[in-house]
């Protein structure tokens, strides 16, 4: 993870520090170029001098094929759960006007073959796009809202057409999939696409000249198409013809301002992509500009055909009157040696420095979903009170959408931003106000309401107060869970299970002795209302110090909604707020989903829970704790200020503890001073970033390692890294397994089809594959076998050193592998546990073809809630 961006302008006497602060290459920066100069020879004419054809080089058909409506669950897709897998396949199904199909939506219950014209189509020589408006006024959804809510205006349904190449020769494209997170081109499966139109990591297509085929799942999601309007899925195809060589994917250098003459950050990046049909060497990245010095730390980046990554080097400036950066970046491929130039100009920033006084909070502002924080509404929406006695931020979350709706990924993003506040401090020889970094004011809206809500349940220690502004309390209360295939509780309750750690009104007791500050628009129509109330009468429950404000008359946004006068004086009380953090209650309950995610409640921090596909709970009442379902805490001792401590009855002494913190762990039904790692060392435990669901292996310390065995699972591989950087602007090396040495410090992902998957770090490790199938040993030490006679798939979490995790991707065959990979964390909601075991039946049934899947516990043992068929 590497910062890219930050921006910085002061104002008035009192300090006012707008950060926008990201943990890999982010947002294109203008003016800027691009030019090659290759010793190769290229296969592509360049598009200025190439002669006039008497048809476009790139078109889409006019009238698509369609097939639906059919019903789909909220973030279900991930899983599977396609009616028409059960008989092959879209892709294996012919236009046929007069077959039926099964489906609880349409009036009769069946589905159709229709026929549509496109919105909007375009060609020309260098690109083409079609957009597709589909609906079905053959469904009564304005009944089924009645009864279902939001969740009826979730649906999927089929397209199909083709996208025709011009010319003689084979092009190099891109395929931007606005709004589509599955499809099929000329019978190769992509899962991922573009949900939310972010653009960042579209597949490169080498295409021959002629028609291709392009099949589309269309998925019909509330959260990105809304639930008021028409239940519509809008979608856009947008192909592009590239270089066919290394190139830049997004234009421009990402680079600090020049504050005073000295850059905020000596850290730069570029996101590069990879549009040959080989791989492609980073050697070396250079200044072209004498004004500027050069440390290059590309170290060999390697980009895998059809990959795009973010590339980060630092430089310094010379020259405090430098205009704009230029650099060199030189290359190997298949076809040679080359250089890529880039041109980059820069902003200059003056700023007043007020006289030194102490350290002052920072109040952060998360932004809403689709909005960049950069953007004026989110960067200027606080300038109304400038006279604040505080710093502010504005983190990007990594992506428009905070990357995980500022959970793992994009609340570390808020971290780094923060930790990035005394960097520039220094950078810039700023001389005013210092920065308290473990003081934190937070405000959020819509999503970053949300957002704002995680912060107060999982760090409460870190806030000294906080106004989750229009906010949802769960996103499985945003838009209900209820059509999802028919699945047996057991599997459902796994589900739920892993989303845990992000119902927030399963943990507002985490939130008592913060001041709070709700505020939501009577008439908001995107974020309803209900969800402020119902948390606002959640905290009563608590004894919390909350406050409520609902502007009447107003919707989800309005001029001035981050300023109001309740907001201004909250603003104002908190910033001078003096309490000692972390706050000492006497008389307090902590409630933990992941303790992975969570830190410390009046110095309290649970570390590990016994079942961890169950809530953890402790309750505290001066030195008598009790707890539920937690094995080991975490006390700091500058809080508990007592010497003895009683914990579900034994009695512990604390003095002469020479730390300043203490861990009490359970033994058997015995509570002892010291970590459960202490009675054998030689037990490899899970800890730290490991713990959690499926989503722990978000928590990496450096690029993504994705290693593929084989050929045939490339595709796989690359898909896998096109996802991670699309949605979550990440970083992935791409090796095969060949490469016997995994070197960095990133989290691994697996990705193998058919052999044995190697023995990991742990050799007892309960889950176990073979080209046979997969083993699973339960809790009782009972093995299950699952043959690969039938396709079948795994997907699971396994222990590495240092805390890092690998995430094993495997598949009896290239089918089976592909179903597996849809699971690699991607987007929120669909509730990955610790490992999932997949059958056929998936494809069409969803989770309830799952034939294994639960949790793993402090000793990577699975838990008896797991489900073991």
């Amino acid at each position: 993870m590497y910062p890219s961006r930050m921006v910085q302008a002061v104002f008035d006497s009192r300090l006012v520090l707008f950060l926008f602060f990201s943990l890999c290459a982010l947002q294109s920066l203008s003016p800027c170029s691009a030019q090659h100069e290759d010793n190769m020879v290229r296969r592509l004419v360049p598009f200025d001098i190439r002669e006039e054809t008497s048809s476009p080089s790139l078109a889409f058909d006019g009238t698509w094929q369609l097939l639906g409506p059919f019903q789909l669950g909220t973030r279900e897709g991930s899983w599977g759960a396609d009616p028409l897998e059960y008989f092959g396949g879209f892709r294996s199904l012919d236009f046929d006007p007069e077959a039926k199909f099964p489906s609880s939506l349409p009036v009769n219950g069946t589905a159709r073959w229709s026929t549509i014209k496109a919105k909007q189509t375009g060609s020309s020589l260098t690109s083409g796009n079609v957009s597709l408006s589909v609906g079905y006024s053959n469904v009564d959804w304005n009944f089924l809202k009645v009864v279902y809510g939001w969740a009826a205006v979730q649906y999927q349904a089929w397209a199909r057409g083709n996208l025709v190449i011009g010319g003689n020769e084979t092009q190099h494209i891109v395929l931007f999939t606005d709004a589509i997170i599955e499809y099929w081109i000329d019978d190769v499966h992509y899962f991922g696409g573009d949900a939310y139109t972010f653009r960042k990591a579209p597949p490169v297509l080498h295409l021959s000249p002629g028609p291709h085929k392009i099949e589309l799942r269309l998925w019909r999601d509330v959260r990105a198409f809304g639930g008021i309007n028409d239940p519509t899925i809008d979608v856009l195809l947008e192909a592009t013809r590239v270089s066919g060589t290394l190139e830049l994917a997004t234009p421009g250098i990402l680079v600090s301002d020049v504050v005073d003459g000295k850059l905020a950050s000596p850290i730069a990046s570029i996101t590069l992509r990879n549009s040959g049909e080989g791989g492609v060497e980073i050697v070396s990245i250079e200044s072209s500009d004498s004004n500027f010095t050069h440390n290059s730390d590309t170290s060999s980046v390697m980009l895998a055909a059809g990959q795009t990554r973010p590339v980060a080097f630092h430089i310094s400036l010379k020259s405090h009157n430098a205009s704009s950066l230029h650099i060199v970046i030189h290359y190997k491929s298949i076809r040679g040696e080359g250089q890529l130039r880039v041109s980059q100009s820069l902003s200059h920033k003056s700023i007043y420095s007020p006289h030194k006084n102490h350290s002052l909070p920072i109040i952060i502002s998360n932004h809403g979903a689709g909005v960049e924080a950069s953007n004026p509404m989110v960067a200027h929406a606080l300038d109304p009170v400038l006279d604040l006695c505080s710093w502010v931020l504005f983190p990007t979350g990594v992506t428009p959408w905070s990357g995980d709706d500022w959970h793992n990924w994009g609340f570390a993003d808020v971290q780094a931003a923060v930790k990035a506040v005394p960097s520039w401090i220094e950078h810039v020889g700023w001389t005013g106000p210092g920065v308290d970094v473990d003081r934190w004011i937070m405000v959020g809206h819509s999503n970053g309401g949300q957002g704002t809500w995680y912060t107060l349940t999982h760090h409460p220690d870190r806030l000294v107060a906080a106004a989750p502004l229009s906010g949802y309390s769960s996103i499985q209360k945003y838009v209900p869970y209820e059509l999802w295939q028919p699945t047996d509780p057991r599997r459902t309750a796994i589900i739920s299970a892993s989303l845990n750690s992000y119902r927030h009104e399963m943990l507002v007791e985490n939130i008592k002795g913060i001041p709070v500050l709700q505020q939501h628009g009577e008439l908001d129509n995107n974020v309803p209302t209900y969800h402020s109330r119902f948390l606002r009468q959640q905290l009563s429950l608590t004894d919390t110090n909350s406050t409520y404000s609902e502007p009447p008359g107003q919707g989800h946004w309005w001029d001035g909604i981050m300023t109001t006068d309740p907001l201004t004086k909250f603003y104002k009380e908190q910033t001078i707020n003096n309490v000692t953090l972390p706050r000492v209650l006497t008389d307090f309950d902590i409630v933990v989903g992941d303790p992975g995610d969570m830190g410390s409640k009046s110095g309290f921090r649970v570390t590990h829970l016994d079942d961890p596909g169950q809530y953890g709970r402790v309750h505290v009442r001066g030195n008598i704790v009790t707890t539920s379902n937690v094995l080991s805490i975490e006390i700091q001792l500058k809080v508990l200020q007592t010497e003895s401590i009683t914990i579900d009855g034994t009695g512990l002494s604390l003095a002469g503890t020479a730390t300043s913190s203490v861990t009490l762990s359970k033994f058997a039904s015995d509570w002892k001073v010291g970590t459960i790692y202490e009675e054998d060392e030689n037990e490899i435990y899970r800890r730290g970033r490991q713990l959690g669901t499926m989503n722990a292996i978000l928590r990496t310390r450096g690029p993504f390692i994705i290693r593929h065995y084989g050929s045939n699972t490339s595709h796989v591989a690359i898909q896998i890294s096109r996802n991670l950087h699309q949605y979550f602007y990440a970083d992935a090396v791409i090796v095969s397994a060949s490469n016997s040495t995994i070197a960095g410090t990133g989290n691994v992902i697996s990705v193998i089809i058919g052999t044995n998957v190697p023995s990991g770090l742990n050799s007892h490790f309960p889950i176990q594959v073979s080209a046979g199938g997969v083993s699973v040993r339960d809790f009782k030490g009972r093995i299950h076998q699952y043959n690969s006679n039938r396709p079948i798939s795994a997907i699971f979490l396994r222990p590495l050193p240092e805390e890092r995790l690998e995430l094993v991707v495997w598949g009896s065959n290239a089918e089976a592998l592909v179903q597996a990979s849809r699971l690699v964390p991607m987007m929120t909601g669909v509730g990955q546990p610790d490992f999932v075991v997949l059958g056929e039946s998936a494809r069409w049934r969803g989770v309830e073809g799952a034939i294994a899947l639960g949790f793993l516990d402090h000793q990577w043992e699975l838990t008896p809630s797991s489900v073991v068929s």
